[in-house]
C-alpha cells in the first residue's frame, strides 16, 4: 500500500482478514484477485469513511451444497434454540461492558440475560438494548441511530461494518450461505446470517467506542485504527481474538444445521483493559485526517 503522504506500508496477505479502502484508494484487478486468494475481505468506504460495499472470494468449502440444503431445511425449534444463545451471549457481553465501566446497573443485564429462552419471545433483546444504551455512555444523552454519520453513531457504523467484514469471512468459510439468516429476514439482505452471527460480537466494539474519548471523531485516523483493532483484539479470557471465535461459531452453525452437534455453545464478550486515553494524544493534536484518501487493513 502506498499513501499518499509518508512511506509504503506492506503486509503479508496471510496476516489480513480484512482491507478497508476510501474513495481516493486505486488499485488492478491483480490485487482483488490477490486478496481473494486469500480470504480477504475488501471493504469500499462512503464519503464519511465507513463501508458500504464490499468484495469477497467464493466459497469452496467442502460441504457447501449439503450445508445449503440443511441450512434451508432446519427446523424451526433447532433456528430458535440457536437464536436464543446468540442473544444470551449478546446481552450477557453488554452486561460486562458495564460492569467494567463500573455501573450500578450491569447486574440488572446480567439477570435480563439469564431469562433469554429459545426462540427471544420475550423480546430480551429489545428491552436490553434500550436499558443499555441509556447507560453504556455515562453522562451523555445517547441514542442509537444507524448511519446518522456523527458522533459515536458515526464510530459504532464503522466498527461494526469492519465485524461484518469478518462475519461475511467466517460464514463463507463454514460453507453456509450468507443470506439464510436465523433471525434476520430482510429480502434485500444478501448478509442475514451475517448479522445474526455478529450479535454476541458487538460489545467488543461498543466497548471500544465507549473508552475512546468523547471530543474524538471517525475523521481522526487513530480512531479509524482503533476500531479496526476492535476485531482483532482477544475476546475470550484465553486469549482467542474476535475473528477466531466469530470463525469457531460460523463453523459451529454449520455443523449444528447439518445434525452433527445437538446444541450451540457462544462465548460471551469477556471485556478488555481499558485503552489509555494517550494512545489518542498525537490525534488530539494533530487535527483530522484525509478521511477516505486513507486504506486501513485488519
Amino acid at each position: 500500500m502506498r499513501p499518499d503522504e509518508g512511506d509504503e506500508v506492506t503486509a503479508p496477505l496471510a496476516d489480513v482478514a480484512t482491507v478497508l479502502i476510501g474513495l481516493k484508494t486505486s488499485l488492478g484487478a491483480t490485487v482483488l484477485q490477490q486478496l481473494a486468494s486469500h480470504d480477504v475481505v475488501l471493504l469500499a468506504c462512503d464519503w464519511n469513511g465507513v463501508p458500504s460495499a464490499a468484495t469477497y472470494t467464493w466459497g469452496e468449502h467442502t460441504r457447501i451444497g449439503a450445508r445449503h440444503r440443511a441450512q434451508v431445511d432446519v427446523s424451526l425449534p433447532r433456528q430458535k434454540n440457536a437464536w436464543g444463545q446468540i442473544i444470551r451471549a449478546k446481552v450477557t457481553g453488554q452486561a460486562e461492558n458495564l460492569r467494567c465501566l463500573e455501573h450500578k446497573d450491569w447486574k440488572r443485564l446480567a439477570e435480563m440475560a439469564k431469562n433469554v429462552r429459545s426462540g427471544d419471545p420475550g423480546n430480551v433483546e429489545g428491552v436490553a438494548a434500550r436499558f443499555y444504551w441509556s447507560r453504556l455512555f455515562s453522562g451523555d444523552k445517547f441514542s442509537r441511530v444507524p448511519r446518522l454519520g456523527e458522533g459515536r453513531n458515526a464510530m459504532l457504523d464503522y466498527g461494526y461494518a469492519v465485524l461484518r467484514g469478518y462475519g461475511i469471512r467466517a460464514v463463507l468459510s463454514a460453507g453456509l450461505s450468507a443470506s439464510i439468516g436465523l433471525f434476520h429476514h430482510n429480502r434485500a439482505n444478501a448478509f442475514n446470517l451475517v448479522d445474526d452471527l455478529i450479535e454476541p460480537f458487538r460489545p467488543a466494539v461498543d466497548w471500544t467506542v465507549a473508552t475512546t474519548p468523547p471530543e474524538m471523531t471517525i475523521r481522526h485516523p487513530a480512531v479509524k485504527h482503533r476500531l479496526v483493532g476492535a476485531s482483532t483484539q482477544a475476546f475470550t479470557p484465553d486469549g482467542l481474538s474476535v475473528a477466531a471465535v466469530l470463525t469457531d461459531v460460523a463453523q459451529q452453525l454449520g455443523r449444528y444445521f447439518e445434525g452433527d452437534i445437538e446444541k450451540m455453545t457462544v462465548p460471551a464478550w469477556h471485556g478488555p483493559v481499558k485503552a489509555p486515553v494517550s494512545e489518542f494524544a498525537g490525534a488530539m493534536t494533530g487535527g483530522v485526517g484525509r478521511g477516505d484518501d486513507d486504506a486501513e487493513i485488519g
